[in-house]
């Protein structure tokens, strides 16, 4: 009876270092970059070549959120960082995806006309990130993309609106693929 449990218990520590060791994968600390010593980051605002102006600051500040929130590394100053990450946004585009016709009667007459119902935005970005102190480049993405859906009206207000809350929407998503990018390095 011995015996047997005595190979049982060697098949159990067998089996957990088997999992523990298999494909590479590992225990790490949550929050902790794997491949890489990070001990702060810097991510200066984001510029932008694009003709829409106005949004890199919030745009920054959601990818700045995104590793506040998910990650133990402090954010600092570009001159104390171990590691900055800089973005340039070099294009903003939007495309009609769907239309409305609208009918209206001038001086007696029905005139029909089409209005954009829905727009797609898309974003595209160069970003990388670099160690501050030897200046390598740690990775670099010179086409990350996202793109969203958003309602068009006659209501000029409401379609600014609208688009902000795209480019908010598409700066969550960069945020997590740039998170993504520096934490779970493969």
């Amino acid at each position: 009876m011995a015996c047997n449990l005595k190979k049982l218990l060697m098949s159990f520590v067998l089996i957990i270092l088997m999992i523990c060791s298999a494909c590479g994968y590992g225990f790490r600390v949550s929050g902790a970059p794997m491949g890489i010593a990070i001990d702060s980051l810097a991510i200066p605002l984001f510029e932008s070549t694009s003709t829409d102006r106005g949004f890199e600051a919030e745009f920054t500040e959601i990818i700045r959120n995104e590793f506040i929130s998910r990650s133990k590394i402090p954010i600092v100053a570009k001159d104390q960082a171990g590691a900055i990450i800089s973005g340039r946004i070099y294009e903003i585009d939007t495309q009609s995806l769907s239309y409305n016709t609208v009918r209206q009667s001038v001086e007696g007459n029905t005139v029909s006309y089409e209005t954009d119902g829905t727009r797609k935005l898309i974003v595209k970005a160069d970003i990388t990130m670099t160690d501050r102190a030897t200046g390598k480049i740690i990775w670099h993405d010179d086409s990350m993309e996202e793109e969203t859906v958003f309602k068009v009206s006659e209501d000029a207000l409401k379609n600014r609106y609208n688009k902000d809350q795209a480019i908010r929407s598409i700066a969550g998503l960069m945020a997590k693929r740039i998170y993504l990018n520096t934490m779970e390095r493969f």
